[in-house]
């Protein structure tokens, strides 16, 4: 008698592995999700030192709680357009792995939604694009409330080079 695992295909074994809690944000009027269990906090905007010779989406580092923590700008990252903060803009410190270890980087967003749940029947594979186009970082697309939110694998938004570089500073 075949268990249930396997006789599932792979694009809902895939399903069931997406499922879970993600904190949503917006971006650009978009919403995104990250897997809650890579959110370390949430907290509004600091005072960030830039730090020379690092790409545009690099911010800087912050000081938090006496330890520094680099900072990316998720709009220039995904090469939106680059928007003024406000008093909705926040930081969300997650947890990486990078090419050594896992370090804890802090992405600003324009604004934190809300902790969903999401079944993984809800979850489609991400569209092809074309083969000029990098998707590899999303992990998903929940559809949700006649909506779709893209859900992003943290560890895949940044290449190894740039976490590389934010594991040096």
């Amino acid at each position: 008698m075949q268990s249930d695992a396997a006789a599932m295909n792979k694009g809902e074994r895939a399903s069931v592995e997406r499922e879970g809690k993600y904190l949503t944000f917006t971006l650009a009027d978009e919403e995104y999700g990250i897997g809650i269990l890579r959110v370390r906090e949430i907290i509004g905007m600091l005072p960030i030192t830039s730090v020379p010779q690092t790409p545009a989406f690099v911010k800087g580092v912050i000081n938090l709680r006496g330890k520094v923590i680099p900072v990316v700008d998720l709009r220039l990252k995904f090469g939106m357009q680059e928007m003024e903060y406000s008093e909705r803009t926040s930081i969300i410190v997650v947890e990486v792995k990078g090419p050594n270890s896992y370090i804890q980087i802090g992405i600003v967003v324009d604004a934190v939604s809300e902790v969903v749940n999401i079944k993984g029947d809800d979850i489609e594979d991400t569209p092809t694009f074309g083969t000029k186009l990098d998707t590899e970082y999303i992990l998903g697309m929940a559809k949700m409330g006649g909506g779709v939110k893209i859900l992003l694998d943290i560890d895949r938004v940044l290449r190894g080079s740039e976490m590389a570089q934010l594991e040096s500073i």
